[in-house]
């Protein structure tokens, strides 16, 4: 027997899939925008305001800072960027 959460899971998964493409690609677009203004949001909490293209660029390490070659490629820019 299924449980609550699992048929609610499976429920959803159902509504996902019956959402037209260009919906679907709407919704993670959003949900990725909001993933990225609150790693915004945490960074200036931690270090105080910062330039519009500093945070740009500070985030981006946060997301993408575990590859290697992301990492060097934000760094480079982040190193031509003022506070």
């Amino acid at each position: 027997m299924e449980t609550a959460d699992a048929q609610a899971l499976a429920r959803f998964r159902e509504a996902q899939d019956a959402l037209p493409a260009h919906a679907r690609v709407a919704r993670a677009a959003a949900m990725f925008a909001w993933a990225r203004g609150l790693i915004s949001r945490e960074i200036v909490a931690r270090r105080g305001p910062l330039s519009a293209e500093r945070l740009k660029w500070e985030t981006a390490m946060r997301l993408y800072g575990s590859d290697a070659t992301a990492r060097s490629l934000i760094q480079r820019m982040l190193d031509h960027v003022p506070g």
